[in-house]
């Protein structure tokens, strides 16, 4: 299993909130179901722990079966479609996004550590 996670490294704007998650859940998740070989897509917001960065204001993450998958969704419409749907939400957070993709043992280590 491969996970790859897009890092929010910010805030939310204040009074932005609601609209944000309202977002993310409503127009952002349901289009990242659609990536082929995807298998989970998960959202963690308000990440607060020793390990993460405490300005890490929001983790979203997809779940595919092999590195070739990725290259297959990130190749595909629907990344076109994520990069417009996300434009309204850098619009509402100050801050960064990044990318990066986990093996999910990997995951499971740094996350345990």
């Amino acid at each position: 299993m491969f996970i790859r996670c897009a890092f929010f490294k910010g805030q939310v704007k204040p009074g932005m909130e609601e609209a944000f998650d309202r977002h993310v859940h409503e127009n952002l998740v349901p289009l990242w179901t659609r990536f082929p070989g995807v298998l989970e897509v998960r959202v963690l917001r308000q990440i607060e722990s020793d390990v993460s960065d405490p300005t890490l204001a929001m983790v979203l993450s997809t779940r595919y079966a092999s590195r070739e998958d990725i290259a297959i969704a990130l190749d595909s419409p629907v990344r076109y479609e994520s990069r417009e749907v996300s434009k309204k939400l850098f619009e509402m957070f100050d801050g960064s996004v990044f990318h990066t993709v986990f093996s999910a043992e990997e995951f499971a280590l740094a996350a345990s550590s």
